[in-house]
């Protein structure tokens, strides 16, 4: 059997990716979503999560300034902000910019996870699956994120077990300051196609969220970038 979440970091970002996140999650397929706490329009975004009681919400840690010996500091009062913008527990932790990657920091992520009882991206039973992305090498890309591109995806990375497509839709305002930019905008048209329905459909693909990964016997995945 072969699970998908589909995961859409930088919620809170802005008003505009707020928007394009809850609109792939209402009209796509995009169960899941990663919320930014610190942001003038987090506030915002936990209003939308409120009004999709099926949209998963995890932590998005903005670890990118704090040292490894504030890391645990700086998770603990994330964590306690996003208990007060949406009265629950994170559904899952991951990071702005994959820094809980950095052997550093990942200790103490793992630590704060482990008390809350909560998966974290590439040490959970989700595999993470990071290569649906529009920009590399400087340079825009939007075929890797058009509709032919996520159904590639779908065919050559998704195996057996759960897996975790990140994915950065949102709507763009022209003050929003970004390296990606315009591909927000055609994530959110890929997401929201009835192809992209109908392909998971046709390979027996089912989507899930966060939240109903505990209810799945799977085992946890190897550490990303373990032999």
């Amino acid at each position: 059997m072969r699970w998908l979440i589909v995961n859409g970091d930088d919620f809170g970002a802005s008003r505009g990716i707020n928007r394009g996140i809850a609109e792939a999650h209402a009209r796509g397929i995009l169960t899941s979503t990663s919320l930014l706490v610190d942001r003038p329009a987090s506030e915002d975004a936990a209003a939308l999560a409120r009004d999709h009681p099926n949209l998963s919400v995890g932590l998005h840690l903005e670890l990118d300034a704090a040292g490894p010996e504030r890391v645990a500091a700086v998770c603990e009062r994330q964590l306690a902000r996003f208990l007060k913008l949406t009265g629950e527990t994170p559904t899952h932790l991951d990071s702005h910019h994959d820094v809980h990657r950095d052997p550093g920091i990942l200790p103490h992520v793992l630590a704060q996870a482990g008390r809350e009882r909560v998966p974290v991206r590439g040490h959970s039973g989700a595999r993470h699956l990071g290569k649906f992305y529009g920009q590399w090498g400087g340079r825009t890309h939007p075929e890797q994120i058009g509709v032919e591109g996520l159904l590639r995806l779908l065919d050559t990375e998704v195996q057996d077990g759960v897996t975790e497509l990140s994915c950065h839709p949102g709507h763009v305002e022209p003050e929003f300051r970004s390296s990606y930019v315009a591909e927000r905008e055609v994530e959110v048209r890929t997401l929201c196609d009835a192809r992209v329905r109908d392909g998971i459909r046709a390979r027996e693909i089912q989507l899930i969220g966060f939240r109903d990964l505990p209810g799945l016997a799977v085992p946890v995945a190897a550490p990303e970038g373990a032999a």
